[in-house]
């Protein structure tokens, strides 16, 4: 398991910490462009992306690419 995790880029970062790092990189309103989900474009927080992005494996995987993409790490 730790050969997994070691090539696992965001291993050791939550969700918050990612959602947080691209709005504060890109905004709301460009998020919600590059990402088409309506946590981030009608009236967005981080508390809500949260709450959709753990229930949804689609929508938490874009998120997680655009993250990797946008080379924060």
């Amino acid at each position: 398991m730790t050969q997994v995790q070691k090539n696992n880029p965001l291993h050791g970062l939550s969700l918050e910490s990612i959602v947080t790092a691209l709005e504060a990189y890109y905004g709301w309103e460009t998020l919600g462009q590059l990402i088409t989900i309506r946590c981030f474009q009608s009236d967005p927080s981080v508390k809500s992306s949260l709450k959709f992005l753990r229930k949804t494996p689609w929508a938490r995987t874009k998120v997680e690419e655009l993250f990797l993409k946008t080379r924060f790490i």
